[in-house]
C-alpha cells in the first residue's frame, strides 16, 4: 500500500501547545521543541523516524534541533530530515524553525573541526545539502574554539547571517556586544539543564541571557534518562546505560537511585510522571524559552508532552525537590 502524501493537522496550534518569546525578538518557540540527536540516524528506520517528526508538527512542535554531528553516524541525522523536508515538511517550511550547529569533529584533517571560518562555513553549506534547505533559521557554534581567535569565529557567523544561510545565530554568549555591534543578535543559547545539573542557574547563565535578551534553550532535560521511571526497578536491558552509550551505568549511584525514587514519589503526588515532572520543572518560570526532548517512539513523544499540562509548582514542592537533589 503506497504511503498517503502527509497532511498535517488542521487543529496543530489549538491543541494544547503553548509558545514562548525568544528574549527581545520576534520568534515564539515551542515550549517543547525535538532533538535529532539520537533516533533518527542511519541506524534507525526512516519511517519511525517520519512517523515521530510527523506527530511532532501535528503537536504544535514547530522547532527541529540537529547538529552537523547528529546520527549516528555524523551527518545522517540531517540526512534522515533532509528526506522528512522532501517527503513531507516542504511545503511547511515557513511554519518550521530548524537550528543546526557545527564545531565537533565531522571529516578528517585540519578543516573538520572546531571554529575557523572555513570549517564553520564549509560545515554549514554541507548541512544544507543535506537538509535540502535553503537556510537554517538559527546557527550555533557547537562549542568554545580555544585555538580560533574569537574575532573569527565571530566574524564568521555575522557573515553567515548577512549571506541569508541562517536568520539568527545562537550560544554566543562570550561576545553579546560584539554581534550586537554589527546589528547580529544572539537569540539563543543552548545549554544543559536539568535538576541534576542546575549548572545555567547556578552560574548567572540563565539570568545573563534574559539582561542581553537572548533567549535559553535547554537539552538534556531527563539526564539521559536518570529523570525517568527508566531505572526505578534496575538497569533494563534496551536502556542506554545497557547498550553502553553516552550514560554510563557509575552514573547510577546508590546516592542517584535514591533521589531518583524520591522526585518520583513527589511527581506521582503531582500526579505526573517522573519525567513530566522533571520536564515541567524547567518550564516553572520564564527564564527558559523551550525544552529540547529527545525521543525513540511516537509514544515516548506523547508521555513527554503531557508535562506542559503542569509547569506550576507550590514554594513547598520546591523546597522539596531541592532538599532531594542538593
Amino acid at each position: 500500500m503506497i504511503t498517503p502524501i502527509y497532511s498535517p493537522a488542521p487543529g496543530r496550534y489549538e491543541n494544547g501547545m503553548k509558545y514562548r518569546r525568544c528574549g527581545k525578538s520576534g520568534i515564539l518557540l515551542p515550549e517543547i521543541s525535538l532533538g535529532l540527536w539520537h533516533n533518527f540516524g542511519d541506524v534507525n528506520t526512516f519511517a519511525n523516524s517520519l512517523s515521530m517528526a510527523h506527530y511532532a508538527f501535528d503537536k504544535g512542535i514547530t522547532h527541529f534541533d540537529l547538529a552537523n554531528n547528529y546520527g549516528p553516524s555524523c551527518g545522517s541525522a540531517e540526512e534522515t530530515f533532509g528526506m522528512i523536508m522532501k517527503k513531507s515538511f516542504m511545503p511547511y517550511r515557513d511554519e518550521l524553525f530548524i537550528s543546526t550547529k557545527a564545531g565537533h569533529e565531522m571529516w578528517p584533517g585540519p578543516y573538520g573541526d572546531w571554529g575557523s571560518r572555513k570549517s564553520l562555513m564549509s560545515s554549514l553549506n554541507q548541512s544544507l545539502k543535506r537538509m535540502n534547505l535553503e537556510y537554517v533559521d538559527i546557527f550555533y557554534t557547537h562549542r568554545y574554539d580555544p585555538n580560533t581567535p574569537l574575532e573569527e569565529t565571530l566574524q564568521t557567523l555575522v557573515d553567515i547571517v548577512r549571506q541569508g544561510k541562517a536568520l539568527y545565530i545562537g550560544k554566543a554568549e562570550l561576545a553579546y556586544k560584539y554581534l550586537e555591534e554589527r546589528d547580529v543578535h544572539c537569540l539563543l543559547h543552548q545549554g544543559k539543564y536539568n535538576l541534576f545539573n542546575r549548572e545555567p542557574e547556578e552560574e548567572g547563565i540563565l539570568r545573563q541571557a534574559k539582561e542581553n535578551g537572548t533567549g535559553f534553550i535547554a537539552f538534556s532535560p531527563l539526564a539521559q534518562g536518570l529523570l525517568t521511571n527508566r531505572y526505578l526497578n534496575g538497569i533494563p536491558d534496551d536502556s542506554r546505560i545497557a547498550k553502553g552509550g553516552f550514560l554510563k551505568k557509575e552514573a547510577l549511584t546508590d546516592e542517584v537511585l535514591k533521589k531518583i525514587k524520591a522526585l518520583n514519589e513527589l511527581a506521582i503526588r503531582r500526579g505526573q510522571t517522573l519525567a513530566e515532572m522533571a520536564l515541567a520543572w524547567i518550564l516553572k518560570d520564564d527564564l527558559v524559552t523551550s525544552v529540547i526532548i529527545g525521543a525513540s517512539s511516537v509514544g515516548q513523544l506523547a508521555d513527554n508532552l503531557k508535562a506542559i499540562d503542569n509547569t506550576a509548582f507550590s514554594a513547598e514542592e520546591l523546597k522539596n525537590i531541592y532538599q532531594i537533589v542538593k
